[in-house]
């Protein structure tokens, strides 16, 4: 029996979008990067998932980590990796999105930490540039918002 050759292995991360209503619309929450790459620009909140650890279990620990925020359902969105997606190298992010109900934003302060510098809310029609590909991500998280409300 032939050996298996060795292969590349990419970096596993997780990007969480998480949506919430306020004033009749919808917003969506971003941190801050505190380190390279794209330092200082906007992100959705994420990281690296660690060995053996659950993909829900790292994107709840990467949120909670970077805003504080424990949502009671998160939904896998979709799995992003093309190739040059991240600077560091080749690296798979499987998105997760959260979305909020009505009140629940307000009842949840911000607290932010780890590599995050700041997190705010954003107006789905006015958000800054994004680091990496999250506006990608962001637009699939958009379009799973609209088009679940649009299904019959």
């Amino acid at each position: 029996m032939a050996h298996a050759q060795e292969r590349e292995r990419p970096s596993v991360t997780v990007d969480i979008v998480v949506i919430a209503p306020s004033a009749g619309r919808f917003q969506v929450l971003l941190v801050r990067r505190h380190k390279p790459p794209f330092e200082g620009c906007w992100a959705l909140p994420g990281g690296f998932v660690e060995p053996n650890e659950p993909l829900e279990a790292a994107a709840r620990r990467e949120l909670r980590e970077e805003t504080g925020l424990e949502p009671a359902h998160l939904e896998q969105l979709h799995t992003f990796g093309d190739p040059g997606r991240d600077p560091r190298g080749w690296t798979i992010s499987v998105a997760y999105l959260a979305l909020l109900e009505e009140g629940e934003r307000e009842a949840r302060p911000l607290q932010v930490g780890s590599d995050a510098r700041e997190a705010r809310w954003f107006d789905l029609d006015h958000l800054p540039p994004l680091a990496f590909d999250h506006d990608q991500i962001l637009a699939w998280a958009i379009r799973r918002l609209y088009g679940a409300a649009g299904r019959a």
